[in-house]
């Protein structure tokens, strides 16, 4: 039998851990899972979008409301089905369940928009821009970044607001600070579940560093004066609590995120389900 350090099996855990809610996704057919989000947003009466941008489409969903005072809130979603088991990027990130557009749907007022992460949702293998790298080591890369930033442009344009604010759920949290970094009009950051400090998880999960991407970490001078609410659950072992906790500290002492620690909660339950109380924590000061 061959022996292994503990270090490797703790490695091989936490690489297994970090695909554990991504893994599922295998079952289903990349159709299927654009089904099952198209049907999500219909059933709601949402219209659905997709958005041009120079490198990729994005899919997107709105709600179709009067925004209040001129304010667009989009929510981006997580990395998706980026990897199998852990450890080999997927052939389509398009998740199973798209756990930010579950949260779009139960905000309870202004309009609201939902925007997918690059190649999700679009079919991956119809964009030749869609290499692996996208959504495993530079998933939070300049060009996805610029994308993302793109389509935001798209969606404000088609709702004619002036503001925004940007809600992003797990990875989508790192993609929303480093856009809010490179905009102007961005007046709330709201992350759930968000892996803000990719360096700091990849080192405490023993994943492999994501060196094609930006470092979130970076965007904290341009972004310290905006509001900003980091949603954690104290049952989340994908992305835990104290790594947020953590990467708040980095913050100007008077300027630091307020987090909010569900101590139930994990990294998928029950933030949908318990949305529109939390978003109106978030959004109360």
């Amino acid at each position: 039998m061959a022996a292994f350090s503990t270090n490797t099996i703790q490695q091989r855990g936490a690489m297994l851990l970090a695909g554990f809610l991504l893994a599922a996704c295998s079952s289903l057919s990349v159709d299927a899972r654009i089904e099952k989000a198209s049907t999500m947003a219909s059933q709601a009466g949402w219209q659905e979008h997709i958005l041009k941008t120079s490198a990729f489409d994005l899919r997107a969903y709105t709600n179709n409301k009067k925004p209040i005072n001129g304010e667009l809130t989009v929510y981006i979603e997580g990395d998706g089905y980026a990897w199998v088991d852990g450890q080999f990027p997927s052939s389509d990130p398009t998740p199973l369940t798209p756990i930010a557009l579950g949260l779009a749907l139960k905000q309870p007022d202004g309009a609201v928009a939902y925007l997918a992460r690059p190649c999700q949702y679009i079919g991956a293998g119809t964009n030749a821009a869609c290499t692996k790298s996208v959504w495993s080591d530079a998933r939070f890369s300049q060009q996805v970044v610029t994308a993302t930033s793109d389509g935001i442009d798209q969606l404000k344009a088609q709702t004619g607001v002036t503001k925004i604010t940007l809600v992003g759920y797990s990875g989508g949290a790192a993609v929303a600070l480093l856009v809010a970094a490179q905009r102007s009009d961005i007046t709330q950051i709201i992350t759930v579940a968000g892996n803000l400090d990719p360096h700091a998880w990849s080192k405490q999960l023993k994943l492999q560093p994501l060196t094609g991407s930006l470092d979130p970490v970076t965007a904290i001078n341009k972004t310290s004066h905006m509001p900003q609410v980091d949603f954690v659950g104290g049952k989340d072992r994908v992305v835990p609590a104290a790594l947020t906790e953590n990467f708040a500290k980095q913050y100007p002492a008077n300027q630091r995120p307020r987090i909010i620690n569900e101590p139930d909660f994990g990294h998928v339950c029950c933030w949908a389900e318990q949305w529109p109380q939390l978003w109106i924590q978030a959004t109360t000061q």
